[in-house]
């Protein structure tokens, strides 16, 4: 059946959510046997123990950019109507929100894409996160929290025409297909050197294919549509807003590829999880975790709507694209959370050993 057929079939809008649903699922799925996740990469970066989660991240993020321009090089793709490239963009957005993004990931303990996948997988801890995470959002674009986000992204703009980064360096995209070839080497290296299963690395390639093909089917509906369709790849600031007021206050939100892309990562997870045997409910252990993770929900929730979008949404679907905003949000995000597990987590890893050496000690007294 090809894309016309289908459209007129189920029409645009069902057709276009159907499409959100597949991907997500596919994304879902990967995400969830990878164990894809920033906020485990960027620890592993800043402590300097491990490899394998910078691994499965690298691998995503150089299979995405490296997808995403060959598309674009055939001529498959034009992203030149996108959000990320067309519109103006906030620097002060994109540098605060992905500052405020990573220091919430390291409170929540995963990013928003990740409490989705773990909410699939029967984790409270992760559901109430997410949704917490998305009221914030939706308070944030369109609520309380509204006035004060787009004063911080009015204190610095720049036009859509300089948000380019491969026009701005005159690289072309094949120097955004040799840019992220070099990244995709750095990944199978750190394969290499932590010898991760098959099915870990694979998957993280699969994360990485997913968000170019959202890519290349919202541009392939947005050229045999009669609406409008935004030419997009995943994310999951707007998209969760976007489901809490589905739900919340109905009909929401136009049927669009955002309104499948939630609840098709939310089956691709838990089908995997389940074929994996990794369905488990697990809840919170104290008060104090408690509020840790509602917190980091709030920074979530405010710093991807200021950035522009999430550590999917900017840190791969933007930058996959070479989006100015989107690489300072990631940058942030990397910088963010660096800072919040310096400053937060290790000393309270040092703090649970040194309580661990003491109760040792009394035990060991006659």
């Amino acid at each position: 059946m090809t894309l016309n057929e289908l459209i007129e079939y189920f029409g645009d809008k069902t057709a276009l959510s159907l499409a959100g649903l597949l991907i997500g699922l596919g994304f879902g799925y990967f995400a969830q046997r990878s164990r894809f996740c920033l906020r485990s990469a960027v620890v592993e970066f800043w402590d300097r123990h491990g490899m394998a989660r910078q691994a499965i991240w690298l691998l995503a993020f150089a299979t995405a950019m490296v997808t995403t321009q060959l598309f674009i090089s055939a001529g498959w793709l034009d992203v030149s109507q996108a959000r990320q490239l067309a519109s103006t963009g906030s620097v002060s957005g994109a540098i605060v929100g992905g500052l405020l993004f990573g220091i919430g990931m390291i409170l929540a303990r995963g990013c928003s894409s990740r409490m989705l996948v773990l909410a699939a997988n029967g984790n409270l801890r992760a559901l109430l996160t997410g949704l917490i995470f998305a009221v914030t959002a939706q308070a944030s674009l369109n609520g309380v929290l509204s006035p004060l986000r787009q004063w911080l992204s009015g204190l610095w703009t720049i036009a859509g025409e300089q948000r380019d980064l491969l026009a701005s360096a005159h690289l072309g995209h094949a120097g955004g297909i040799v840019f992220g070839a070099l990244w995709l080497a750095a990944g199978i290296a750190f394969v290499l050197r932590s010898r991760l299963r098959h099915r870990e690395w694979l998957s993280g390639i699969g994360v990485g294919l997913t968000v170019a093909l959202a890519w290349l089917a919202t541009y392939r509906f947005s050229t045999q549509s009669f609406d409008i369709v935004p030419v997009q790849s995943l994310s999951f600031t707007g998209p969760s807003a976007d489901i809490l007021m589905l739900v919340l206050s109905p009909p929401g939100q136009p049927w669009n590829f955002n309104i499948g892309l939630v609840p098709g990562v939310v089956l691709g997870s838990f089908l995997a999880a389940l074929l994996g045997r990794e369905l488990k409910l697990e809840g919170f252990k104290d008060g104090h975790s408690m509020r840790r993770y509602l917190a980091g929900a709030v920074c979530m929730g405010f710093g991807g709507m200021l950035a522009g979008g999430c550590a999917v949404g900017a840190g791969v679907s933007g930058a996959a694209i070479f989006a100015l905003t989107a690489w300072l949000s990631l940058i942030g995000m990397w910088l963010g959370a660096g800072l919040a597990n310096r400053l937060i987590d290790r000393p309270a890893k040092r703090l649970a050993m040194a309580e661990d050496a003491t109760e040792g000690e009394l035990a060991a007294l006659p």
